[in-house]
């Protein structure tokens, strides 16, 4: 549904994000900023459920109905977990004779950080038996080298029904430079098999590289029955709601679009919670003056640490999920197993933490829902890091059962006090992330000290201090709602979408010809905006060449210049920032891409009104790595503009808790954001 499709008048937009463990929603009123949120356990047989009663709960909060939703935002993990946990559909592969091995040989290497010796090959996405090839060959140049036998195809579409496919993926050799063939094995393919979900890699991945272009394809073909039908139950309980707003949903791009492309390339919503929060920490640093930040997004089963430089997104096509090579832009990121129901378990007088949780059920032992394992939030509890409610008092924790299993499972085995032991699971958590943090810092040649570290998700503040610390950071800031950013993130979310051709041979940049390729890109491009009615005063369209030198195996991608020299030293000077030096070799033009955005109206921020420093609500006993320690707790929603607290201190909120160490001091920005520094002295 277009975006021009709203409610007349309606200034109201919804985010939904859903995480493992819980799903979290934001609702805003674009034209006085106000903004009511909520917090609700996730539903994974039916995350749909827990959508809508999100959204419901907010709604009543702020008294309107769903008809005066003009937009509605959504951040997914439905495509993937299926990736992640080998959930999707039945699918097979069709691709050119001769050709059917080449997810199986794939690139010959094995992942960075894996054993040489132990590394086991997984077993990929669709076994042999159902690929199938089709004569037919396209040059590198594309070149008709061999004309499409039809007969070849429909022989294959007589196979896939007799194997019971659910999706199919269609990835012929050279597609990128001619798409001619791949377009006709669709038409026959939908002709015979109307019931079945096929995609062709010129809708997904239009460029070089067999085995990354084949995988694009099939992980897209894998997730787009459960993708299409987690779409349809989402709009007819919007539906059923009335809801007269478009869904959107939001990419590995950190942007967002409507349904209808996403139902083409659903692969692309891969990362689009991870995406959305680090929109919303960039928007929340900003709001403070801060453009250079490390985000660390830390939930309850993975983390997800992203560096911004001088307050821009980088985006990667370099990008994994899982075990998989994803060559989509997305938002460039690491993602680590840790997270606040990663399991804590002693395995040969080893303490290891991650990359297994507890997940939502049981989850752990303090959420009272059977969990027998220790986990990070346990250590936790057990530590006095939390109070003995979350979610504003309504969910309770089981302080007894997070004490016995880290003692049980921990500090027993190990010899341990349950304090130490709890003290030795947040220690190898948080040494960890900082592996994650350096490989997209120090190893890019950034030094991490230059930035302000930015911790969200539900447990990212309670690591925050403690990440700093290790990583030299003399500067911490909590966003406002820093267990919702991601919620927060969708609402200042551009509409985005790329658009991208390989060149049919790598070569020299030739400006008219790469022009050429432009103008047809920018015209898919204003078409995709048109489509999805973004007025033309919202619009930007920029276009980027992906360049390498000649022999190199990656390109990088600059800014399209005026001029084949002006591009070419885009591409050097990117080359010398990223490895610090540049080749005496020809540069070879690969890929040019076209970004679209249609720009969203920027969100007012609120601002706190000075106050005096209000008095704890309690306090309760914390052991800190120093000692124990009585300590208050506060209230966040009671503090004003320029309170400053002294650590050691809690600060609870409906949607995470905040802890301030010993020899770190917290201010109140005015946007509502929290400024933490380490003392003087």
């Amino acid at each position: 549904m277009p975006s021009s499709d709203t409610s007349p008048g309606s200034s109201y937009a919804v985010a939904v994000d859903i995480g493992g463990t819980f799903t979290d929603i934001s609702l805003l009123d674009r034209n006085s900023g106000a903004m009511w949120r909520a917090k609700t356990p996730s539903i994974p047989s039916d995350p749909s459920q827990a959508f809508m009663t999100g959204v419901e709960a907010v709604m009543a909060d702020a008294g309107i109905a769903a008809r005066d939703l003009s937009r509605v935002l959504h951040g997914t993990t439905v495509a993937t977990n299926m990736i992640l946990e080998d959930k999707g559909a039945r699918t097979a592969l069709v691709t050119t004779r001769g050709f059917r091995h080449v997810l199986e040989i794939g690139r010959q290497d094995i992942p960075r950080h894996a054993n040489l010796f132990t590394w086991v090959k997984p077993a990929r996405p669709v076994p042999a038996d159902r690929i199938h090839e089709v004569v037919e060959r396209i040059g590198t140049g594309g070149r008709v080298l061999e004309t499409l036998d039809e007969t070849s195809v429909r022989q294959v579409t007589e196979t896939l029904k007799d194997q019971n496919v659910e999706s199919v993926a269609v990835c012929l050799l050279h597609a990128y430079a001619n798409p001619a063939h791949e377009i006709r094995v669709v038409e026959i393919l939908r002709e015979a098999l109307p019931d079945l979900a096929i995609t062709c890699s010129t809708d997904v991945l239009p460029v070089v590289r067999e085995f990354e272009r084949s995988l694009a394809t099939v992980l897209n073909a894998n997730v787009m029955p459960g993708v299409s039908n987690y779409i349809s139950r989402l709009q007819e309980r919007l539906d059923e709601a009335q809801a007269a707003s478009p869904l959107l949903l939001m990419q590995s791009n950190g942007g967002v679009a409507g349904t209808e492309a996403i139902r083409v390339a659903p692969a692309l919503t891969a990362l689009s919670g991870p995406a959305a929060g680090v929109v919303g920490a960039v928007n929340a640093a900003a709001a403070c003056g801060i453009r250079d930040i490390i985000t660390v997004d830390i939930g309850g089963t993975s983390a997800d640490i992203c560096l911004i430089r001088n307050g821009s997104i980088a985006l990667t096509q370099q990008g994994k999920v899982g075990a998989w090579p994803l060559s989509l832009p997305m938002v460039d990121m690491v993602t680590i197993g840790a997270g606040g129901g990663s399991i804590a378990a002693v395995n040969n007088d080893t303490l290891a933490v991650g990359p297994h949780s507890a997940g939502a059920r049981p989850g752990p032992a303090a959420y009272g829902h059977g969990g027998g394992e220790a986990t990070v939030t346990d250590a936790h509890v057990t530590l006095g890091n939390l109070p003995h409610a979350l979610l504003g008092g309504s969910m309770s924790l089981d302080v007894d059962a997070a004490k016995r299993v880290v003692s049980d499972n921990v500090a027993k085995p190990l010899g341990l006090s349950d304090e130490d032991a709890a003290q030795g699971i947040l220690a190898i958590m948080n040494n960890n992330m900082i592996g994650a943090v350096r490989t997209i810092s120090v190893e890019r040649g950034h030094d991490p000290r230059d930035f302000t570290l930015v911790p969200f998700g539900g447990a990212g503040p309670l690591h925050g201090c403690a990440l700093a610390e290790l990583l030299g950071i003399s500067q911490v800031l909590v966003p406002p709602a820093p267990g919702l950013l991601c919620a927060a993130g969708l609402l200042a979310a551009d509409m985005k979408a790329e658009f991208t051709r390989a060149l049919p041979t790598a070569g020299a940049v030739d400006q008219d010809a790469g022009e050429a390729i432009v103008h047809g890109l920018r015209k898919k491009a204003e078409d995709w905006l048109d489509a999805e009615g973004v007025p033309a005063s919202q619009r930007e369209l920029k276009a980027l060449a992906l360049l390498r030198f000649h022999g190199q195996g990656g390109e990088i991608a600059v800014e399209w210049g005026q001029t084949a020299q002006e591009t070419e030293n885009n591409f050097r000077s990117a080359h010398k920032s990223l490895y610090g030096f540049v080749l005496d070799a020809q540069i070879e033009l690969v890929t040019i891409r076209v970004e679209a955005v249609g720009a969203t109206e920027p969100i007012k921020v609120p601002v706190l009104d000075p106050s005096a420093r209000p008095d704890p609500l309690q306090s309760q006993v914390v052991h800190w790595p120093g000692g124990k320690k009585e300590t208050p707790i506060y209230d966040r929603a009671s503090l004003g503009a320029g309170n400053e607290i002294s650590g050691p201190a809690i600060l609870i909120q409906l949607d995470t808790t905040c802890i301030i160490p010993p020899g770190w001091i917290a201010r109140v920005h005015g946007s509502g954001a929290l400024v933490l520094k380490r003392e003087a002295g």
